[in-house]
């Protein structure tokens, strides 16, 4: 008998409403889906586990009857990845919805492989893995951040190692999930608070190895570029030598074991004051090279003459100097000589060519009044007073004409 939809005057039975979702939900038939095991426990025969999404926040809780199970892998756990065939069913009684299993089955390892070697690819292109973005691990960490699981191996090995090293590293340690779902959350989380702190100097993620499902959380797209973004060298400590998660890659370090990763990061005490001690004992030998060697320099230097008797180099330098001097005195009188003879030479040429020589040998000079010098008789008509100039001195004339000359 079909029933009209529910009103406020006519409401459905509890009952109709269950029934009706049971049948919407048997109409969705059997499905495959892929996951991870979150929850697996046995009751009674039966198996009651949960499978998460491997992507996203969404879970379901699925049943796998005892008549089923024997049809199962006998190894399946939590942490494991699987495909299952699942049918929804609810219960009508309970009100519940669950997931009936009929076949479940691991992820093949190829197809894992093939998704990863995928995911390598695309980030090696990338260069998030290239070897010149690799950063340097300080020599000595004052802090070191260490991720790790609560009381694992993995952790005691580090610090046991780092302490037994050098006593005074101090670190910085924050417990996360190393396996199952909560394993990408967890660590990337731990990463970016650790990088965020500017006391530590060395992140180091540490697993105590694991099989290659249970290091799949570490080859997961989102830890890896949260990695990469990491301004804090990474060091990665979390599978054995045979394991290369993807993690492995991107760290400015990979090493084999926890214990390994402690190694590479602390020093040696014991190492560090050997190589010390060595380094004082070469230094002390070459100084001592360099003094001796400086020592020898100078003796030489004061072997020579310059230095063994000071003033042999004034008493050499004081006969060139007189040698000098007696040079340069003769050079002089000579100069002097030479120019007293060339000073007589020009004063007797400048004597016999001066008028006061012409008028030495009797010769006088005639003036006009205007004080030119008189040439010929016409110059001076008679009469003309005239200025006679001779060796001794100077004598006043007047000019008369020829005729007159004669008459007297």
């Amino acid at each position: 008998m079909e029933v009209g939809p529910p009103t406020l005057e006519a409401p459905w039975p509890v009952a109709t409403l269950s029934s009706k979702i049971r049948g919407w939900i048997d109409r969705l038939g059997t499905a495959w889906v892929e996951g991870e095991i979150t929850q697996w426990g046995i009751s009674g025969g039966n198996v009651y586990g949960k499978l998460k999404d491997l992507n996203e926040d969404a879970t379901i809780s699925f049943t796998i009857w005892s008549s089923v199970k024997s049809r199962i892998p006998a190894d399946l756990k939590q942490g494991d990845r699987v495909i299952a065939a699942v049918k929804p069913n609810y219960w009508v009684k309970g009100g519940t919805l669950t997931m009936q299993v009929f076949d479940m089955r691991h992820v093949g390892l190829g197809d894992l492989l093939e998704r990863l070697e995928r995911l390598r690819a695309e980030l090696t292109a990338e260069g998030l893995f290239a070897l010149d973005r690799k950063k340097r691990l300080p020599f000595l960490p004052h802090c070191i951040g260490l991720i790790t699981g609560k009381d694992s191996d993995a952790e005691k090995d580090v610090l046991r190692n780092a302490q037994l090293r050098w006593p005074q590293v101090r670190f910085r340690t924050i417990h996360a999930a190393v396996q199952g779902d909560r394993t990408v959350a967890d660590v990337t989380a731990a990463l970016r608070k650790l990088d965020a702190d500017p006391e530590v100097d060395v992140i180091i993620v540490a697993r105590g190895g694991g099989d290659f499902q249970n290091l799949l959380g570490f080859s997961d797209e989102t830890m890896v570029r949260t990695a990469a973004a990491c301004v804090t060298p990474i060091v990665s400590a979390i599978g054995h030598e045979a394991d290369r998660p993807l993690l492995d890659e991107v760290a400015d370090l990979r090493a084999s074991t926890p214990t390994d990763a402690a190694k590479r990061v602390v020093p040696d005490v014991a190492e560090e004051l050997v190589r010390v001690q060595q380094a004082r004992t070469r230094l002390g030998v070459r100084l001592t090279h360099m003094i001796s060697a400086e020592i020898d320099r100078i003796g030489h230097l004061r072997s020579r003459p310059s230095l063994s008797s000071p003033s042999w180099i004034v008493e050499t330098r004081a006969e060139e100097l007189t040698r000098f001097v007696a040079r340069g005195a003769e050079l002089v009188e000579r100069a002097i000589d030479r120019e007293h003879t060339r000073t007589a030479e020009l004063r007797g040429q400048l004597r016999a060519l001066s008028p006061q020589g012409t008028l030495d040998r009797g010769y006088a000079i005639v003036q006009l009044p205007g004080g030119s010098v008189l040439r010929t008789p016409d110059e001076a008509p008679a009469g003309t007073a005239l200025k006679v100039t001779v060796a001794g001195g100077s004598l006043t004339a007047t000019a008369h004409s020829a005729g007159d000359q004669d008459d007297k």
